[in-house]
């Protein structure tokens, strides 16, 4: 079964900082100028841990991680960082507007053990890269600690959890802010015996789906692994064995997922002709409402090239996908990167882009050849993929809205 546990997190101390100035969006979506912002924001901002710059003249001992853990221990040596009285856990709600329609996720964040994917119960569904990877090895290596949580899915048939977030919701929250996209995230302690028995006992025969974070997750496990071989008995009892986590029912309303297109830099002659042995084609032209011409329906996709006046709206025939588990032959991501990128498209680069307009608009100037545009993975679909224990391209979803960075901290030392 998962294990979950509540942990003593350190959390920046109202009183001494402003809130909106020193929490971030996650470091993997953060651009060079946003960084920058950020930075001057506040001296406090939790960007310079999470996702510090280099400089110049940096070297094995003075670099973006050795600064890393001097501003961590020096913010909890001046209380800018105070740590909880009791092992809690962290209610945390964002209220959101998508296309038009007000949501509201509700979750907690926690300590989740690690386990070797596809033999326990928490479970992938994406491919991963090796680059990310290192840098937030090196970040755990050097500050012994997680400031920026995976956010996680379970499926539960009963309310206790709900019932619990939904009362303390009604409370004033320890802290809230509006991130730059004009969310609202809210955030609370709780520590009640009670309380943490009735999510422990809710969780323990469940799945932990990864929804995103699957290269901070792979990290956390390596590092555990580090640490075992070294043989270290730290007095908190081993807290390098979880990772920070943020779960939510994947039967929430307020779970939403958002299409990631695919741009390619080049695509050959005869593309045209290499859709057709996969594809019906139909020519749209003066109409770029891809998003609503995809909606709603299965197995299509758009299809986008530079200079072109019209785009394709491609369906799927139904065939060649006999080494894909038959469980996930419907899912649009995987028809799309086996019959395109597998197929015709193996060896170009690839972009990702969730907003059309800005992928078009990236063809259009030349920055790419041609766009593929498709619908959102489903959360069903996400079960599926992690209990085939077959993952997903890398990029498949796109989970929306972006939990920030800096709520809280685990530190295990």
């Amino acid at each position: 079964m998962a294990e979950i546990i509540p942990f003593r997190g350190f959390l920046y101390d109202i009183s001494r900082v402003s809130i909106e100035d020193v929490l971030a969006p996650p470091y993997d979506i953060i651009t060079p100028e946003e960084r920058e912002s950020l930075y001057t924001k506040s001296p406090h901002n939790i960007v310079r841990i999470d996702f510090g710059k280099e400089e110049t003249g940096d070297n094995e001992t003075k670099n973006k991680y050795t600064r890393a853990k001097e501003c961590l221990d020096v913010w909890i040596r001046d209380g800018i960082l105070i740590r909880s009285q009791k092992p809690s856990f962290y209610a945390y709600e964002v209220t959101y507007t998508i296309q038009d329609v007000q949501k509201r996720l509700r979750g907690f964040l926690c300590l989740l053990k690690l386990e070797e994917l596809g033999y326990g119960c928490v479970y992938p569904h994406e491919d991963t890269h090796s680059k990310p990877k290192e840098d937030r090895l090196n970040l755990l290596r050097t500050c012994r600690a997680s400031t920026s949580p995976i956010f996680s899915l379970y499926k539960s048939s009963t309310d206790g959890i709900s019932n619990i977030l939904s009362r303390i919701a009604q409370t004033k929250p320890y802290l809230q802010t509006t991130d730059p996209s004009g969310n609202l995230h809210r955030l609370w302690q709780f520590d009640e015996a009670e309380d943490i028995e009735v999510v422990r006992r809710e969780l323990e025969d469940k799945a932990i789906f990864i929804a995103d974070g699957h290269h901070r997750y792979e990290t956390s496990l390596e590092y555990a692994r580090e640490m075992s071989l070294k043989k270290a008995s730290p007095s908190d009892g081993r807290l390098y064995d979880y990772t920070l986590a943020f779960l939510a029912d994947m039967t929430d309303e307020g779970v939403t997922i958002l299409p990631t297109h695919r741009l390619v830099k080049e695509i050959p002659e005869g593309m045209d002709g290499a859709l057709s042995k996969y594809f019906e084609s139909e020519t749209i032209a003066n109409d770029f409402d891809i998003r609503r011409r995809l909606s709603g329906r299965k197995n299509v996709f758009g299809f986008f090239r530079k200079r072109e006046k019209m785009w394709h709206l491609l369906t799927y025939k139904g065939r060649n996908l006999s080494k894909v588990h038959p469980d996930l032959r419907e899912i649009d991501v995987i028809i799309l990167d086996e019959m395109i990128f597998k197929r015709i498209l193996t060896n170009v680069e690839i972009g990702y882009e969730m907003d059309i307009a800005k992928a078009l608009d990236q063809v259009n100037d030349g920055k790419y050849a041609a766009a593929f545009f498709l619908n959102p993975t489903q959360v069903n679909d996400i079960e599926k993929s992690a209990l085939s224990s077959t993952r997903m391209p890398a990029k498949s979803t796109y989970f929306y809205p972006k939990l920030l960075t800096g709520l809280v901290v685990n530190k295990w030392e």
